[in-house]
């Protein structure tokens, strides 16, 4: 499956939204990540060309960094940037509260957005903005990969 091939296959009617979130997504991304297909869905990775150690749990894939997700009724944002670093957690979790009016509806690195007149555009694009392809590698590396 292809990027296009995902796009092109969404029936829902969150699909233009679901589009523009991309969009502040793709518009945002720090130089080095490829957007790709990850795990069945839009995936923001490190490519191996910059990180040939790939993912630890499956180190033929790319080191996954983002994803983006679209089913029935909910957009879901996945960011490991979240999950791993507590200070960019904690700047989201304020932020979102200053900027939308619902309860933010988030797992570990899940940011699960079914209000779709709520989704906080200029904010995930300035969350994405936040860590670079080297930042993600250093704290990937302090973390989670296995010595």
């Amino acid at each position: 499956m292809t990027v296009s091939n995902y796009i092109d296959a969404i029936e829902s009617k969150r699909k233009d939204e679901f589009l523009t979130l991309r969009s502040s997504i793709v518009d945002n991304l720090p130089n080095g990540f490829e957007e790709c297909i990850s795990y069945g869905m839009l995936g923001y990775v490190v490519p191996h060309s910059i990180y040939p150690k790939g993912y630890h749990c499956k180190p033929a894939l790319p080191l996954p960094f983002i994803c983006l997700a679209i089913k029935k009724d909910i957009i879901t944002l996945y960011h490991m940037g979240i999950y791993s670093d507590p200070d960019l957690m904690q700047w989201f979790v304020s932020e979102y509260g200053k900027q939308c009016p619902s309860k933010l509806d988030m797992g570990k690195s899940c940011i699960r957005m079914k209000k779709i007149n709520e989704i906080p555009y200029a904010l995930i694009g300035e969350l994405i903005t936040k860590m670079s392809v080297q930042d993600w590698i250093t704290r990937y590396e302090k973390q989670y990969r296995k010595n």
